[in-house]
Parts: structure tokens; C-alpha cells; sequence
């Protein structure tokens, strides 16, 4: 798991330092659109919608969006449809690559997706063509500093809560879960008075990719654009990321 930890880190502190705003709210409000559409307009009765909603929360989006969200897919007020899909290709060195995304044009999310790829020496495949090399799991992230207890006392509550396994960072507990669980346990670990960093569904891969450094910092760049295409909602990959990896970019 721990070169989905590192990039999950990096990825987090990119966010905190360079997010849009009003491009992360869009993402959000597609988020919650599908799930209340999935589940229904109601978070206490549907675990997705409620993730979504705490999510947002998150990120800080302001009430009034998120409940215009839920009112646009329950039918009380006019909306684009949206679509879920998923692309799957190679990026550079033959790194695996997931991207999830929520469009009203799937024409012209496939064409900016497929550019992305082209640009940085990737190529996006039929779908199916790495999906098996990931497995969808729950991930949940306290930080260490947010805790009075103790490693072992946190891997415990997790394991009661029903989680499958935890990863230690320097700086956080990394708990992983069947995906269907995720909600159970986030709620069996709050009654504790445990709060989340992060608390979502993810891929993660089997097995991860080693590149050199070249390819690696032009897997970055096709993260970045991917993840800057309005549509885009997750990119999932394999690339093994290390201290030395980085330095050498």
C-alpha cells in the first residue's frame, strides 16, 4: 500500500496548496448529484450521499450548493444529466491508469482525456484493459496529531470497527476497508470520537509500477492534466513513488 500512501500525501498536499475553488465545488456538487440520484435525496438513508455531502463539507463548499446538488437529481430543480465513466489506459513506462469521471458530453470528456494521454507518451486502452490490476477499497485517514491514543490502541478500534487492515505514516493512521463497509466503519470509529482526514472510496492497486525518472515526471504532468479536465472527478494509478524517485525529479 505504500506507494498509493505516498502519492495519496502528495496528492493531498498539492490540493491544499493549488485548488481551484470553484472547480472543486463542480466535482463535488457531480458527486453528490450521482449518489442522490443512485440513492435518493436523503443522507441519513444513503451512505454514498452522506460520504458526498461530508466531503464537500470538507472542501468547505457552502450549504446552498450542496442542497442544490441533491434537488437537481432528485427532480426539484432543472439540472444537466450526467454520466459515470470510466477510462482506461498507459501512461508513461507502462504505469497503469484509472480515470472516473461525471460528464453531460461524454464526446468531449473522451477527446480531452485522450489528448491528455497523447500528450505525456500515454496511451488510453479499452476499457477493462488494467481495471483487474485494482481493487476498490474504503480509505480513511486520521491524522496522528488529531488522536490522544496510541498506535496499537488505533489498530484496534479499527480492526473492532471492522476495518481490514491500517497502514502508519509519519503523520497519519491509513485504514483500508471493504468498500461496502466504509460507512459502518467511519460511523463506529467517530462514536469512539475519532475525526478523518479523509474518509472516501478508492482504487488501489495490486501491484505498482517502477519507472524512471523521465517517465515519472511526465506521469505527474498527465496526472495534472487529467485532474485539471472539468469532468474528471478521480485518477487512480500504480506508479511507485519513493524518496529517491522524487529527488531525482
Amino acid at each position: 500500500m505504500a506507494g498509493h500512501s505516498k502519492w495519496k500525501n502528495i496528492q493531498r498536499r498539492k490540493n491544499a496548496q493549488d485548488a481551484k475553488r470553484g472547480k472543486i465545488f463542480m466535482k463535488m456538487a457531480k458527486e453528490i448529484y450521482v449518489a442522490a440520484k443512485q440513492g435518493g435525496g436523503d443522507p441519513d438513508m444513503n451512505p454514498s450521499l452522506r460520504l458526498a455531502v461530508e466531503k464537500a463539507k470538507s472542501n468547505n463548499m457552502p450549504n446552498e450548493n450542496i442542497d442544490r446538488a441533491i434537488k437537481k437529481a432528485t427532480g426539484d430543480l432543472d439540472g444537466a444529466q450526467y454520466e459515470e465513466l470510466t477510462y482506461e489506459g498507459y501512461g508513461p513506462g507502462g504505469v497503469a491508469v484509472m480515470v472516473e469521471v461525471l460528464t453531460d458530453n461524454k464526446n468531449r470528456t473522451a477527446s480531452e482525456v485522450r489528448y491528455a494521454f497523447n500528450k505525456n507518451g500515454g496511451n488510453l486502452g479499452e476499457n477493462g484493459c488494467v481495471g483487474f490490476m485494482f481493487n476498490r477499497k474504503g480509505y480513511l485517514v486520521i491524522e496522528k496529531e488529531s488522536v490522544d491514543e496510541d498506535e496499537d490502541t488505533v489498530m484496534l478500534e479499527a480492526i473492532e470497527a471492522g476495518a481490514d487492515e491500517m497502514e502508519t505514516t509519519e503523520k497519519t493512521y491509513e485504514i483500508y476497508t471493504d468498500a461496502d463497509n466504509l460507512s459502518e466503519v467511519k460511523e463506529n470509529l467517530e462514536a469512539n470520537e475519532i475525526r478523518f482526514d479523509t474518509a472516501e472510496i478508492t482504487m488501489i492497486p495490486e501491484t505498482y509500477s517502477a519507472v524512471q525518472a523521465k517517465d515519472a515526471k511526465k506521469m505527474f504532468h498527465l496526472i495534472d492534466m487529467l485532474e485539471d479536465i472539468e469532468d474528471v472527478q478521480e485518477v487512480y494509478h500504480n506508479l511507485e513513488v519513493d524518496e529517491n524517485l522524487m529527488e531525482q525529479i
